[in-house]
């Protein structure tokens, strides 16, 4: 009866620890998205920016013509 208890009592302390795991898994690749997710939008903002700085440059050296 002893040995059961303590059976259960491992298996049960073991399944906790799969779970925190896969709690920790599936946190880790929502951050990892998040991630790839802002560094696209800081790619696509800086692209907008430097076709705003050429639009620039290009209607300033049309001024001076």
């Amino acid at each position: 009866m002893k040995t059961l208890l303590v059976l259960a009592a491992t298996v049960a302390l073991a399944g906790c620890g799969v779970e925190a795991v896969g709690t920790a898994a599936t946190g880790a690749a929502i951050k990892k998205q998040e991630l790839e997710q802002g560094q696209k939008t800081l790619q696509q903002a800086q692209q907008k920016i430097d076709a705003s700085m050429q639009q620039m440059q290009q209607r300033a050296a049309d001024a001076e013509k």
